[in-house]
């Protein structure tokens, strides 16, 4: 009796313990392919001369890195053979590879064979240089620009949810709200410069003002949707259990819209972006936009190229985060998860 439960215990482990197996070696060939093409790289930076007429002063430094990550992606694979949470590595190889792949084509046809035209397209390292030598300036205007983002888009963000909510929910202010709505929203934020700059007393204050604009619209768009399609069937067993209106929006309407205003703060983080470099541009005296426009007048494109992926990796860090308080919202909405 004893020996029949333990051999189908055993029995089905073996599944797992197999699926596990798979799983590590498949995590470790990925990370092989990855480690390698980014120790490719790392030698044909290092190893290719560059053109004879360059002057890149950081192309040892790129191959450096580009072979410390090799080495980190190596040990990574060899430790996921053991460790679960490593074999994530599984995932990212492919992209990994494919971004070794192209850094590999861009030092090629930029620092050693030179098809492509400077000052327009430096290599690697030439970016790698401006991060190095720029950085305060670049840190400082990503406080900048952070400061301004956020003040624009929390704004932006609170007015449009409260109009969207008040449009869906209230006849009153939809009759009032929505045809300024029509007028105002579809025009570019940036269309409210010159006015923007006339009214407000200083160019942070009008940067603020197109950022909310900007960011306001497609939430107030977005929550007004999601409140007019709640299905009405909540109302009524809401109301039969004896509540209130207050309740109805605070408790009903506005949980069972929050998928909807969630798309429209991605829809409105993207714009405040695009608001925030021409504001940038126009305005003030410090930010990632002002930094693109100095740049650009001064044919630094290494240094402008260094602002714009420095600008995608702040994008892509709010979004992930923005993505985050939704899982986490919408668990709480569904009684999965406890605050």
């Amino acid at each position: 009796m004893v020996s029949s439960i333990v051999d189908e215990i055993s029995k089905a482990q073996e599944p797992a313990i197999g699926l596990r197996a798979g799983s590590a070696a498949r995590s470790l060939v990925s990370g092989f392919f990855a480690a390698t093409a980014w120790s490719g790289v790392a030698a044909l930076t290092e190893l290719w001369p560059d053109r004879p007429e360059s002057d890149w002063a950081y192309t040892s430094d790129f191959a450096a890195v580009c072979g410390a990550l090799a080495v980190a992606l190596g040990l990574a694979a060899i430790a996921g053979v053991r460790f679960a949470v490593l074999q994530r590595l599984q995932r990212l190889a492919p992209w990994l590879l494919a971004l070794a792949l192209f850094m590999a084509a861009w030092e090629a046809v930029t620092a050693k064979l030179g098809l492509l035209p400077l000052p327009f397209f430096p290599p690697p390292q030439a970016i790698v240089e401006a991060l190095i030598e720029d950085w305060g300036q670049l840190v400082a205007g990503i406080f900048a620009s952070l400061r301004l983002l956020t003040a624009g888009y929390f704004l932006g963000a609170t007015v449009g949810f409260v109009t969207g909510v008040a449009i869906g929910w209230s006849r009153l202010a939809s009759y009032w709200i929505h045809p300024m709505l029509r007028f105002i929203g579809p025009l570019p934020a940036t269309a409210w410069l010159p006015l923007a700059f006339f009214v407000f007393p200083s160019s942070f204050s009008a940067s603020i003002f197109l950022i909310a604009l900007a960011t306001g619209f497609p939430v107030t768009v977005l929550t007004w949707s999601g409140i007019t399609s709640v299905n009405s069937a909540y109302y009524d067993i809401a109301r039969t259990l004896g509540a209130d209106q207050r309740f109805l929006v605070l408790k009903v309407a506005i949980p069972a819209a929050m998928p909807h205003v969630f798309v429209g703060l991605f829809m409105g983080l993207g714009t405040s972006f695009a608001v925030l470099v021409v504001a940038e541009m126009l305005g003030v005296k410090a930010g990632l936009g002002w930094y693109l426009q100095w740049a650009q007048g001064w044919a630094a494109y290494a240094n402008m190229y260094a602002a714009l992926l420095i600008m995608a990796f702040l994008c892509s860090a709010l979004i992930t985060l923005l993505f985050r308080l939704r899982d986490r919202l919408l668990s709480w909405q569904k009684g999965l998860v406890r605050w």
